[in-house]
């Protein structure tokens, strides 16, 4: 679909607990902002590899929620092999396509929160710059602890991986 490979992935840590990620898709903003928000699209490049999404509703409006499902379909994952993973996100503000403000909880299959894991304050950016669109994402969490522990869960190289099929879906041909 774009033919040029996306910019690799940058992250950092501000204030103790909020993990910052950037990067650049050589893809038109609409189409971005799309991407992470129309549910044909989330299925098709949601999550991190070895994982599918058999799952995705989107209601994208101010109190409205995306509610997902990831599976884990990968024999070489050991015990991650059939796992689900469902998440909630519940949009605060919509701006299309530049911005984007939902927060993201652990949930279960009826969309009922996990109220031991922390939830996650996600501000989107779409930015026009040359070659494509910059994204970033500020994942603000409730103190350093909660930050600290989605990453020992392994949350960046999820998001990673994550953004790393995005940037091969939008360079696929679309059907």
């Amino acid at each position: 679909m774009t033919g040029t490979a996306a910019s690799p992935m940058v992250s950092r840590v501000e204030a103790g607990k909020v993990l910052v990620l950037e990067r650049i898709f050589p893809a038109p903003r609409a189409l971005i902002f799309d991407a992470f928000t129309q549910a044909e699209h989330l299925r098709r490049w949601w999550g991190p590899r070895g994982w599918e999404v058999p799952f995705c509703t989107v209601d994208l409006r101010p109190g409205g929620k995306w509610h997902y499902c990831m599976k884990c379909v990968d024999r070489n994952q050991g015990e991650f092999y059939g796992m689900e993973s469902w998440g909630l996100g519940i949009y605060q503000e919509i701006e299309a396509p530049e911005r984007l403000v939902y927060t993201d909880y652990f949930s279960d299959a009826d969309a009922n929160i996990n109220e031991n894991m922390p939830p996650t304050l996600v501000t989107l950016t779409f930015e026009e710059v040359e070659g494509g669109t910059k994204v970033t994402s500020r994942a603000s969490y409730g103190s350093e602890e909660a930050l600290k522990t989605v990453l020992e869960m392994g949350m960046l190289q999820g998001v990673t991986e994550t953004w790393d099929r995005l940037a091969e879906y939008l360079d696929s041909p679309q059907d």
